[in-house]
């Protein structure tokens, strides 16, 4: 629930806000979140009339329609030109394992792969025929980082090759153990990196080796998104190689076995920088067939104006994607409604839209729906490509995915915050609120690359997605249960609204994020990046 800023809070807020920037401290915000409309917004938007807001289904087109007339309704600006939509242009792409005949052949035997089950694939550059006939090549975790002295690739020519790949990066040793931010992941672990470095090596194709641990979730996971649905990649930047795909633990084992290798010591042998590529007795031979079209999907993007005269050329980014996985199937519960998964980041934004158009910031603030996150980014990814504010401009961009539909919480996640001046920002905004800042915990899953908040850090913007609290201000138990059992319900057909839900913890997420945002837009001058981070260098470097 809610609570009215009191006298007290507004001195609090104050006094941080002097020690964060100490030219002039910022007012509180007047803006309060309303539980109604983000209740409202959410149910509409994760109920089956919109069927699961999938990326060129039709439930995105009423999406869509529906986010740039609520921005319209809560009183935003238009922010590219007179329209609220910004044009993403994505290709999509769905394998036709039925109409293709390919197979992973090693020590002269076509392997008993099923596609789904064993193994999944797909175009990474948008065309609808190739024909394959590609040596395997095992390349440890596929990492080329400089910086860490690390080159997977030693020696190798890549092209005309498929390369079998560890998802993650490798694990912090007692000699080094800060290597790959230790315990914690990089993007050199994330599986957009993996095939993004394939690519740029010149190969044929990649595979990733995929377990619940390394990937941070289930098979099931990479089945709904490659096995039973439609993939997008942006139509207008380089594409990929010509497969891209993931295979089961079990089958490559029984890969590496019949190539007369073993699995688990050449994973051993990956997690040295000495490592060298192992080229394996096995093809991938034959020809993939894909259904392919390009099409148009839109960002949706509003503006609260700024006050001051000068500082509203600058201006404050919230973002959260619109998309989920839309109907996939034809058997059983088709639409994959995505309520938590982002309905409710996708509502909470419209509810403090709806706010800070009634209180501006002196700085502009942009509301942004983007769209496509499901399928790598792309939203935000085309956004950062041709922002409709310049780079320079932005403050700061807020992101919210999957909000805190358990209830209040004591504490409040902004891990990421710390890279740059937001850190001191959301403790003192977290302080304002009665709220304490979650304790920081490893980033074992790579969060910080995994959310739309970061196409704006790889654009040099202080960036960081806010995430919900884990201290539980109600039964503790049944609480931490609630929230566990999302884990069976993440991009499944059962992730749907229930209007029983105390949507408390989902105001807080939007009020402290609200709260955070206005901070920024107040104060004298626009947070920066900590001394020799790599975001702060590409900031840097545009200046």
């Amino acid at each position: 629930m809610h609570k009215t800023v009191s006298s007290v809070v507004l001195t609090a807020l104050a006094s941080s806000l002097t020690l964060a920037f100490p030219v002039h401290a910022a007012k509180a915000p007047a803006a309060v979140v309303k539980e109604a409309p983000l209740r409202g917004h959410l149910a509409f938007l994760a109920s089956d009339a919109v069927e699961g807001r999938g990326t060129g289904q039709r439930g995105g087109e009423l999406t869509v329609t529906y986010l740039e007339t609520q921005a319209l309704a809560a009183g935003l600006k238009p922010a590219n030109g007179n329209s609220f939509r910004q044009e993403v242009k994505i290709a999509g792409v769905r394998p036709l394992p039925q109409q293709s005949n390919v197979a992973v052949v090693a020590g002269g035997q076509a392997l008993p792969l099923q596609f789904g089950a064993d193994w999944v694939w797909a175009p990474g550059d948008a065309k609808p025929e190739h024909k394959m006939d590609a040596e395997l090549v095992f390349v440890g975790y596929g990492i080329n980082a400089v910086e860490e002295g690390w080159d997977d690739f030693k020696g190798l020519d890549a092209k005309g090759k498929v390369l079998v790949m560890l998802v993650n990066d490798p694990a912090p040793t007692a000699a080094e153990p800060k290597r790959f931010n230790g315990a914690g992941l990089t993007y050199y672990g994330r599986w957009t990196y993996k095939f993004e470095e394939a690519a740029r090596q010149g190969a044929a194709g990649v595979l990733l080796i995929h377990t619940d641990a390394s990937a941070s979730y289930g098979w099931s996971v990479v089945q709904n998104s490659w096995a039973a649905a439609e993939r997008f990649q942006l139509a207008d930047k380089d594409l990929g190689s010509a497969m891209q795909g993931w295979m089961t633990d079990a089958a490559a084992r029984k890969l590496f076995a019949a190539a007369g290798q073993d699995l688990d010591k050449l994973r051993a042998a990956a997690e040295d920088k000495v490592f060298k590529p192992v080229t394996l007795n096995a093809r991938v031979k034959g020809e993939t067939r894909a259904a392919i079209r390009t099409l148009n999907e839109y960002n949706v993007a509003g503006i609260v104006p700024g006050t001051d005269p000068k500082l509203k050329d600058e201006v404050v980014i919230y973002s959260a994607h619109w998309d989920h996985m839309g109907k996939q199937g034809t058997e059983g519960d088709t639409i994959f409604n995505g309520a938590v998964d982002n309905a409710s980041g996708t509502a909470g934004l419209l509810a403090m839209a709806q706010e800070a158009s009634r209180a501006p910031a002196k700085r502009s603030q942009m509301f942004l729906w983007v769209a496509a996150e499901e399928q790598g980014l792309l939203g935000s990814a085309a956004y950062a490509a041709k922002p409709l504010w310049p780079a320079a401009k932005t403050a700061a961009n807020l992101n919210l995915d999957s909000l805190n539909f358990v209830g209040a919480a004591r504490d409040i996640g902004v891990q990421g915050s710390e890279r740059t001046d937001l850190g001191a920002m959301a403790a003192a905004t977290a302080k304002s609120m009665g709220l304490v800042v979650a304790e920081a915990k490893p980033d074992l899953s790579g969060g910080y690359f995994r959310s739309d908040h970061f196409s704006f850090a790889k654009a040099g913007i202080p960036a960081f997605s806010v995430g919900g609290g884990r201290t539980w201000t109600k039964d503790t138990a049944a609480s931490d249960a609630k929230a566990a059992g999302y884990r069976a319900r993440y991009h499944q057909a059962n992730d749907e609204y229930d209007p029983s839900w105390d949507l408390t913890g989902m105001v807080q997420q939007a009020q402290f994020t609200l709260n955070l945002g206005r901070m920024i837009a107040d104060a004298p001058k626009m947070p920066a990046w900590k001394a020799g981070d790599a975001f702060g260098k590409i900031r840097a470097a545009a200046r």
